[in-house]
């Protein structure tokens, strides 16, 4: 029997138990429609401009506190300079800072602490807008 392609899906955050706790939340099936995922958890910007401006992304998921940088100012940037960017996610600390996810022209936003049940919908959501995945 053949099954699509698992999602690559990117999460970063320079703290790896914010890494842990996205991808403890929604889960390695966010749900039976969009079938499974692969994690590529990266604590660096550098491996997110990497990856994403290889294609290797079909999603980012990246934490709006993470230092130096934040994910808010590098969705924008990922926005801005990548050509076929993958659809991104931010997670922010602060209902009141979804405005800020606006303004980075994220596809999604997660607030803290997170609801394993939205985010996995929120995650399932933006994969659902996506080309099915390849068929092994």
């Amino acid at each position: 029997m053949t099954s699509p392609t698992p999602r690559t899906v990117l999460v970063f955050s320079h703290r790896p138990e914010v890494r842990e706790g996205l991808v403890s939340a929604i889960g390695r099936r966010p749900a039976p429609d969009v079938g499974r995922v692969r994690y590529l958890e990266v604590g660096g910007i550098a491996e997110v401009l990497a990856a994403c401006d290889a294609g290797e992304v079909d999603l980012a998921i990246l934490d709006g506190e993470a230092q130096p940088t934040g994910g808010l100012g590098l969705c924008r940037q990922l926005k801005d300079e990548i050509t076929d960017c993958p659809p991104i996610v931010v997670a922010v600390r602060r209902a009141d800072d979804r405005w800020l996810a606006t303004w980075s022209r994220a596809d999604a936003v997660l607030v803290h602490p997170l609801d394993p049940l939205t985010a996995a919908e929120t995650v399932a959501d933006v994969l659902r807008g996506l080309p099915a995945p390849a068929v092994q």
